[in-house]
């Protein structure tokens, strides 16, 4: 039986205080006002005081209001009437359609066993040459999107979302602009993706607590898909909003503090989210894709540094462009070898290329006289630039690989390129 006490010791913010015995630490509990019913968790115990943070904010709750425990963790619904659909971080839909109630599963469990995995070894495509061509994304792989704010990044994530080549896509938004959530839903119907997708939705005016619970829920619905042997991409944004989430109710219970006022558990709380990426043996998988932002374009902040540490590389978004310098897959060549075979000889050519054609540009803005070769490398970056790191330009990888060999011819000779005589005399394009 549910336990329902009606004496709230105190309120201090969102952060309720009751006295209560056998409560979990992050059960939930139910607080009923003279405005409504909103759900709160427990996130501190200290004997028998028990610390909730209520969803709704504290606002308009009073010390003789109604708390009722009910005996289990956030939990949310599974079945195939997810997709299409749109919830907040209570579970709830917001998109007026019906309450789903039945075969609840419990979020924020442990990640996948190791011995359940299989390793990363299929490519995910998504037609943008960037990724595709350059860092490969690979199925069950873990991958931030470092940026700063102003960055394109949820009109790429819009993008993967209506290109990959996956079953599902979870989409967890995490302090988003009303507008970018309308953005996304809109994208997404219009390109006809929105059939396959489960959107979870916290914007900036709703409560903090719910921020927290977006990671969460789309994995436990991500990994319960996969598990009907579904190949389902997880788009995260954005993670350091969810870190910023995790120092505000910190701070809140007055714990000590660790680097710029984050939580010091910051490192495992990202980790426990990003290791739910898995491929499993005989089964579906879950593939991650999370925007992190870096406030003043500091890698060393503490969410962009932490979770450098904890994925398996990072794409870098400047100037509206993945860049290909600090941008890496590092698993990318589990798969690159059996895509085609000239492949990895185009990739490095290309970006051996692209790196001199910065030095030269370099050279050309200091004064400096442009030899034949500094000709042909401007050329061809201007080239490299508006055909292949155009985030707007959709092609599949064998497209982008033809379209690289047409690069190369229209700028050098065969043996300018430092490719292999044989890969230049099978693709090198007819004049």
């Amino acid at each position: 039986m549910n336990q329902v006490y009606n004496r709230i010791e105190s309120i201090t913010g969102n952060v309720i205080t009751v006295r209560a015995t056998d409560v979990r630490y992050h059960e939930l509990a139910q607080i009923r006002t003279r405005f409504g019913k909103s759900l709160a968790e427990v996130n501190k115990i200290d004997g028998d005081l028990v610390s909730l943070q209520v969803f709704a904010g504290g606002q308009g709750v009073s010390t003789g209001d109604e708390v009722r425990f009910l005996g289990h963790e956030m939990r949310v619904a599974f079945s195939e009437d997810l997709l299409g659909r749109i919830f907040n971080g209570s579970g709830e839909p917001i998109d007026k359609g019906p309450a789903l109630t039945e075969n609840m599963q419990p979020i924020g469990g442990p990640s996948v066993n190791p011995t359940k995995r299989i390793l990363a070894n299929r490519m995910m495509r998504t037609n943008i040459p960037m990724i595709d061509m350059f860092n490969t994304l690979v199925v069950s792989q873990k991958l931030p999107i470092f940026s700063i704010s102003g960055e394109p990044y949820n009109q790429l994530l819009a993008r993967i979302a209506m290109q990959a080549e996956a079953d599902v896509i979870v989409l967890g938004g995490m302090g988003l602009k009303y507008d970018d959530f309308l953005y996304f839903k809109d994208t997404l119907s219009q390109g006809g993706a929105l059939s396959r997708t489960v959107m979870f939705i916290h914007t900036a005016s709703d409560p903090t607590v719910e921020c927290m619970m977006i990671p969460d829920m789309a994995l436990a619905v991500a990994e319960q898909f996969a598990l009907q042997d579904k190949d389902v991409l997880v788009l995260l944004t954005d993670m350091t909003n969810f870190a910023d989430a995790m120092k505000e109710i910190a701070i809140t219970q007055e714990q000590v503090p660790s680097n710029r006022g984050y939580p010091g558990d910051l490192y495992s709380q990202l980790a426990s989210r990003y290791e739910k990426a898995v491929d499993f043996a005989n089964s579906g998988s879950v593939t991650i894709l999370a925007v992190t932002t870096m406030p003043g374009d500091d890698v060393t902040h503490p969410v962009p540094d932490n979770t450098g540490y904890i994925t398996e590389g990072q794409y870098y978004l400047k100037g509206g462009r993945i860049e290909p310098f600090g941008s890496l897959s590092r698993l990318k060549q589990n798969v690159n070898g059996k895509t085609r075979k000239d492949h990895r000889a185009l990739m490095d050519a290309m970006i051996r290329l692209y790196a001199s054609y910065k030095e030269t540009l370099e050279k050309k803005n200091m004064g400096f006289a442009m030899s034949r070769w500094d000709e042909k490398l401007l050329k061809y970056g201007v080239l490299f630039e508006n055909q292949l790191m155009d985030l707007s330009v959709n092609l599949s990888l064998e497209g982008a690989l033809d379209l690289g060999w047409e690069i190369l011819a229209s700028c050098f000779e065969k043996d300018e390129t430092g490719i292999k005589s044989d890969l230049t005399d099978e693709f090198w394009p007819v004049k």
